[in-house]
Formats: structure tokens, sequence, C-alpha cells
């Protein structure tokens, strides 16, 4: 396992930063230590309160991961969902048909967008994401970007988004970070 760290950083509510590094960085176990998924050393706080008092499954509702390959453990895709925002649905491209889709059935591309549906349905506070957009054709692409800019300023959610795409950063980022050999660095987005 890579060490990583330490880390000091924060990310504010209502903002998007973006992480970028080589492949094997450690950006996946970075996210997956922030929702208390992976033993880390690290001291992890949202709004002052640290994660460790915090039962894991609240914790994970207010700071909610989307892995790179999101698991599906129902064959239906409505069975994953407990409420279905139909506009939200449409606003990805799907037609409200598709919650009665064998999840097996679905592309790559789909399973993540119906992921982050899946996620957001929670009103997680501060969202993490791990390449949510690197299985999208563009124009699911700029629908993702864009959800996920409409929810960061409706629900003031803070977002710590990985991306090895220098245009999505600039799009999406108000700061963006570097990881290499465990450490952050601040890169200055240019316009």
């Amino acid at each position: 396992m890579r060490d990583i760290g330490p880390l000091d950083f924060s990310v504010a509510a209502g903002e998007c930063v973006c992480l970028s590094g080589a492949s094997g960085a450690g950006k996946s176990l970075l996210l997956r230590a922030l929702a208390d998924m992976e033993p880390h050393l690290g001291r992890v706080f949202l709004d002052g309160v640290g994660c460790e008092i915090v039962p894991a499954p609240q914790w994970r509702r207010n700071v909610a991961l989307l892995t790179a390959e999101s698991a599906w453990w129902h064959d239906r895709v409505g069975e994953h969902f407990s409420r279905v925002d139909e506009s939200l649905l449409a606003e990805l491209g799907f037609e409200k048909q598709v919650m009665g889709a064998d999840v097996h059935s679905l592309s790559t591309g789909e399973r993540q967008r119906l992921a982050l549906l899946r996620l957001l349905a929670g009103r997680p506070r501060v969202l993490l994401l791990d390449e949510p957009t690197a299985s999208l054709d563009p124009l699911n692409t700029e629908r993702v970007e864009h959800l996920l800019r409409r929810y960061r300023e409706e629900q003031d959610a803070g977002v710590l988004w990985v991306s090895h795409d220098p245009l999505q950063v600039r799009r999406v980022a108000h700061r963006h970070w570097h990881l290499e050999d465990g450490h952050l660095r601040e890169e200055i987005l240019s316009t």
C-alpha cells in the first residue's frame, strides 16, 4: 500500500477542488481514507467534527465517495434506489424505464451515470469523485459536469474531484492539486 502524507488541506462548502497525479500516486487511496473506508493515521473533519466520533454509515452519507467503478448488488437498476428524481434521470439522458433495466445490460458509462444519481439521492454534503466521467463520451461528460455544478451550488457541497483531463480541470475546478510522491502541490489554474 502506498504511503501518502502527511497532508493538510481543506475543501470549502460549495468549492470544487480537482486532484490529479499519475496512476498509482494514491488519489483513490486518499479518497477512500477521507470517506473512512481505508485505515489511516490522519484526522478528517466535517464542520469541525472528526470522522472518528461519527458512525461510519452516517459519515459516508455525508462524505460520499463515487468510485471509478461503482458496485451494483441487485440485478435491476431500480432496486438500488429508494426514490428517483425523474428530472435528474432526464438530465443525464435516461428515460424512466431505465429503472427496470438489468444492471449487467448497461454500458460502463450508463452504470457510472446511474451510480452518480444513486450517490446524489442521499444528499451528501461532500462529494469525493474518483474520475466520474472517465468512461463517458463528450455529451455525457457535459451532462455530468452540469449536474455536479448545479448540485454543488444548490446544496453548497464541497467537491474533491479526481481527473486526468486538464481541460476538465479548467472547466470545473476552483483549485487544483497534484499528488506526487505522497505530497500535494497546488497547481495554478490557467484560463
